[in-house]
C-alpha cells in the first residue's frame, strides 16, 4: 500500500499542474508524441507516462510543456515533482532530477526516417526540472540545484498552508479508506491520480478510481480548489539561474493590472520572520492593486546576497541585478500574455523585526483564499 507521505506528494503534483495551467503549463500525455517506434519519446506504461532519455526511460508523472517558446531557444518541457514531507528535501532528490533531465536532453536525434524515404526534421525540446517542497530543502540540495539549474520552489510559506491543508486532508481520507480494503481491491496510485486529473483538468480516458470512499475526498479537494478561484501560483523568470514561484491571494487582481500595464514598475519588500527565512513581497509602485509573495531557498538567497560585502548593499545587489526585470506569462483562452515587472533600486524597502509577514499591513485579511 502506498505511504501517506507519497500519496500527499502525488496529489500535490496534480494540484500544481492545475494551478500552473494559467502560466502556460500544459500537462502532456502519450498522445502528444505522434511519432512511431523507435522514434517515440513519450510512452504510456503500467504506472503512467515515461519519457525516453539517451540511456533509459524515465517516469514522467507530471511532465508539462509551455505554450510559449523563449527567443533563440527550444520549446520547454518541465518535470514538476512535489514532496509533501516533514523533513527537508535532500540532495538525492535533487541529484535524481538532474540525472533525469541530463539524460533526456542528451537524447539528441535531429532527423526521422522510415528507412526508405527522405529524412525529416524531428521536433526537439529542452527539458527542465522543478521540485516543490512543503518543508524546504537541505543546504547541500540547494547548492547542487543552484549549480545545475534545478529550480526549487519552497511551499513552506504561510501563504501556502491552506493549499497544503486541502491536499493533506484529502490524502489522509483516501489513505484511511484504502487501508481496510483487500489488496486486490485497492485502486492504484495511477488510478487515483487519473481520477483527480479528470476532475481538475478534464484529461485522460484511462482507468480511474471508482470507489466512493476514495473518490469523494478527491471530489471535495477539486471542489475546494475551484471555489477558491482567486488562488494563484505563477512561475516568474528573473535574470538568474532559477525561477520564482509567486503566490497571490487574488491572482485575478494581478492579471487585471498587468493586462492594463504589461510593463510596470514595482516595489520590493523583504520581510524578516522570527521563524523561517525571509519572505519577499512585490506590489505595484503606484497603488496597491495586487501583491505577490515568494521565497528563495536559504542557500540560494545567501549565494545572491554574498555578492557584496555589506548586508544592505548585498540586498540592493540582488534586487538591482537579478530582480530588476521579472517576466511572467499568462495564458488566457489560448492567447499568451507577457508581463514584465521592473524594479528600481530606489524603491527597495526592507522590513525587519516582524514575527510573520502579515497582509493586514495592506488593509486586508491574511486569509490566502
Amino acid at each position: 500500500m502506498v505511504r501517506l507521505a507519497t500519496l500527499r506528494g502525488y496529489l500535490l503534483e496534480e494540484v500544481l499542474a492545475w494551478l500552473l495551467r494559467s502560466s502556460g503549463y500544459r500537462l502532456l500525455t502519450e498522445r502528444d508524441d505522434p511519432a512511431r517506434p523507435p522514434w517515440k519519446v513519450l510512452e504510456k506504461r503500467r504506472h503512467g507516462l515515461v519519457v525516453r532519455g539517451r540511456g533509459a526511460w524515465h517516469q514522467a508523472d507530471t511532465l508539462g510543456e509551455f505554450q510559449y517558446v523563449p527567443p533563440f531557444s527550444l520549446p520547454i518541457r518541465l518535470f514538476a515533482e512535489a514532496k509533501f514531507v516533514r523533513d527537508k528535501v535532500g540532495l538525492p532528490t535533487v541529484r535524481n532530477g538532474h540525472g533525469v533531465v541530463h539524460d533526456i536532453n542528451e537524447n539528441v536525434v535531429t532527423t526521422l526516417s522510415n528507412g526508405s524515404g527522405p529524412h525529416r526534421p524531428r521536433v526537439r525540446y529542452h527539458y527542465s526540472y522543478a521540485i516543490f517542497s512543503t518543508s524546504g530543502f537541505t543546504q547541500d540540495a540547494q547548492e547542487f540545484a543552484l549549480a545545475h539549474q534545478i529550480s526549487l520552489i519552497d511551499l513552506s510559506l504561510p501563504d501556502f498552508q491552506p493549499l497544503c491543508d486541502l491536499v493533506g486532508v484529502a490524502a489522509m481520507s483516501v489513505h484511511d479508506a484504502m487501508r481496510p480494503m483487500p489488496p486486490s481491491q485497492r485502486p492504484t496510485v495511477y488510478e487515483i491520480r487519473n481520477y483527480l486529473r479528470r476532475r481538475l483538468l478534464n484529461l485522460g480516458d484511462e482507468p480511474a478510481a471508482d470507489d466512493p470512499s476514495v473518490t469523494d475526498p478527491l471530489d471535495t479537494l477539486a471542489a475546494g480548489l475551484r471555489r477558491r478561484s482567486s488562488l494563484g501560483l505563477v512561475l516568474a523568470f528573473p535574470a538568474a539561474p532559477f525561477v520564482l514561484g509567486l503566490v497571490s491571494s487574488d491572482l485575478h487582481a494581478f492579471v487585471r493590472h498587468a493586462r492594463e500595464q504589461p510593463t510596470h514598475a514595482v516595489r520590493v519588500h523583504r520581510i524578516h520572520r522570527t521563524v523561517g527565512h525571509p519572505v519577499w513581497l512585490i506590489e505595484p509602485r503606484e497603488g496597491r492593486a495586487y501583491r505577490l509573495t515568494f521565497s528563495l531557498p536559504e542557500q540560494v538567497e545567501a549565494w545572491i546576497l554574498d555578492q557584496e560585502e555589506r548586508s544592505r548593499s548585498r540586498t540592493h545587489w540582488m534586487t538591482r541585478n537579478l530582480l530588476s526585470a521579472i517576466t511572467t506569462y499568462w495564458v488566457d483562452e489560448h492567447h499568451t500574455h507577457t508581463f514584465q515587472l521592473q524594479y528600481s533600486s530606489s524603491e527597495f524597502r526592507e522590513v525587519s523585526g516582524r514575527p510573520e509577514p502579515s497582509f493586514n499591513d495592506f488593509g486586508e485579511a491574511p486569509d490566502l483564499f
